[in-house]
């Protein structure tokens, strides 16, 4: 565990009445006996290591929705990313492919593409904004694929222009570079580029990977989607990896269950972050990135160290029973921090003023107690 507070910090998160960001979360015996009772209602049998009408349901049913030929089951995204670029690599001859500075595979996966797959890494354009065609047209060097994320968690949310990702596109494929899309939030970033379609977004990439624990709600689980070929590689590598368990159904259960519900919400949840941001906006001290937020969640940065703003919010938590939020970290700008916000379930309740309320308070006490 690289947080060694976490289990510490979740309980005080647990005992607290309001919460202000992402979804409400069951506990885990309440999802699992949703989970038994969902797949008893449908008729559904457990899958044998990946084989079942659930899972290949399911896997047909989001191949369809983004218009691509066929997807695998991953227990997680950091094995589903991995497999597509060691496949990638594999077929160009190249072992080196581009990403962003702050992306997942670099900054949170210990650095698994080189020491597990062997693979080498060009980081394109600068960290502030997401890659442009011209960040990869400076760059000659020789690369398999480029990691696209949308949005780009680590800053804020941010998204290039449907026209910027297409000519993006357009000159890795000129170049022979595969496009691979980090679609851990694409059910997020879809609301950015109505009124075009998942179908419309996917069709700019060769492979695509989307999480279902993240913005769905889900136990764990990610999609792996491409041609034909491509999936029948990424089973295999599955295989190799250990990732085909020996029964995945409560995963796929966990994903399947919710997600017409989730997806039909991600519309208001943007709608909600345009609106609060507004509010936050008004706060004196604090800044929003980006502004107005381009998707359902942005950073909110104050000027105040990190652990001074932890320890507020975990004051609020005990004398209040109010959640803020879990995550804070270091800005670029000596002497700020920043947090996530996700808008989920949680916000959809709560006005704007009291979120703004409780942001300035956060900032008061952060800097009563430095």
């Amino acid at each position: 565990m690289s947080d060694p507070n976490y289990f510490e910090r979740d309980a005080l998160r647990r005992q607290c009445k309001v919460a202000v960001a992402g979804h409400a979360e069951p506990s885990p015996g309440e999802e699992l006996i949703s989970v038994g009772e969902w797949c008893r209602v449908h008729g559904h049998a457990p899958d044998r290591y990946a084989e079942g009408d659930l899972i290949s349901a399911f896997e047909a049913r989001i191949a369809a929705l983004l218009g691509m030929e066929a997807a695998a089951f991953m227990v997680s995204g950091t094995m589903a990313q991995q497999i597509a670029l060691r496949i990638h690599a594999d077929r160009s001859g190249a072992p080196s492919f581009a990403m962003h500075p702050t992306a997942h595979l670099e900054l949170h996966e210990l650095r698994a593409y080189s020491r597990v797959q062997r693979l080498d890494a060009t980081l394109l354009g600068p960290r502030e904004r997401p890659i442009l065609a011209s960040d990869l047209a400076a760059c000659s060097d020789r690369l398999s694929a480029i990691v696209i994320e949308l949005p780009a968690r680590e800053i804020g949310g941010q998204l290039p222009s449907f026209d910027q990702l297409g000519e993006l596109a357009a000159l890795a494929r000129k170049r022979a570079i595969k496009v691979h899309l980090d679609g851990a939030r694409l059910w997020e970033a879809r609301e950015a580029y109505a009124p075009r379609t998942y179908v419309d977004i996917s069709a700019l990439f060769d492979s695509v990977y989307v999480s279902f624990y993240k913005g769905i709600g889900a136990m764990a689980g990610a999609l792996l989607l491409g041609n034909a070929e491509f999936v029948s590689e990424a089973r295999a590598w599955r295989k190799r990896m250990g990732g085909t368990l020996v029964q995945m159904h409560p995963y796929v259960a966990s994903a399947a269950m919710r997600f017409d519900a989730q997806l039909a919400k991600m519309p208001a949840y943007r709608t909600r972050a345009l609106a609060l941001s507004e509010a936050l906006a008004a706060v004196p001290g604090i800044r929003l990135l980006p502004s107005p937020p381009q998707v359902n969640m942005f950073h909110i940065h104050f000027p105040a160290a990190a652990d001074a703003l932890a320890a507020a919010r975990d004051r609020l938590a005990r004398e209040e029973g109010i959640w803020f939020a879990s995550r804070f970290g270091a800005s670029q700008v000596p002497g700020w921090s920043y947090l996530e916000l996700y808008v989920g379930d949680n916000l959809m309740a709560l006005p704007d003023s009291l979120v703004a309320g409780l942001a300035a308070r956060l900032l008061t006490i952060a800097q009563q107690e430095s």
